[in-house]
């Protein structure tokens, strides 16, 4: 997770229409660990450099979250925070279908519970909304967290 600026943005992706999993959904940077990363947080890393072009410093990364479970895939998310000053321009990957940086504050405010019943099965699930595209699954679930904590 990546929020920039004296406002706070984040930065989220939409992945592409052809992708095996999570096509055409908004997600946060990240992917699957590679034998060359020393842990976790390098995986994260790494896939934020080759997914949006951003290299964040070990020392940008000013937390990590719960553990997210993935509905449709299974996949284990541990998010980790990072908070920078601003950042330049980005460019996305091929796994990468466009790139959103969005007021952190107004975002939070679109939560809502998720009306599908079939998406509530695991716990109670929520959606957020930008520019008429739903956050739902994991990455709602990554920003109810957020929202939580920003709130105590």
């Amino acid at each position: 997770v990546v929020i920039y600026g004296k406002t706070p943005t984040i930065v989220m992706t939409e992945k592409p229409k052809h992708m095996k999993f999570h096509a055409g959904e908004i997600s946060f940077p990240g992917g699957k660990i590679e034998s060359q990363d020393f842990d976790l947080l390098d995986t994260a890393l790494r896939e934020t450099r080759e997914e949006i072009g951003l290299t964040i410093t070990r020392e940008q990364v000013v937390g990590q979250l719960d553990p997210v479970v993935t509905l449709n895939s299974g996949f284990m998310i541990l998010p980790f925070v990072s908070v920078v000053d601003n950042i330049s321009t980005l460019s996305a990957n091929a796994e990468v279908e466009d790139i959103f940086h969005i007021d952190l504050d107004s975002f939070l405010k679109t939560m809502a519970k998720d009306p599908d019943p079939s998406h509530n099965i695991i716990q109670e699930m929520y959606t957020f909304e930008y520019q008429n595209k739903i956050v739902w699954g994991a990455s709602a679930r990554i920003l109810k967290q957020i929202h939580d904590y920003l709130k105590s």
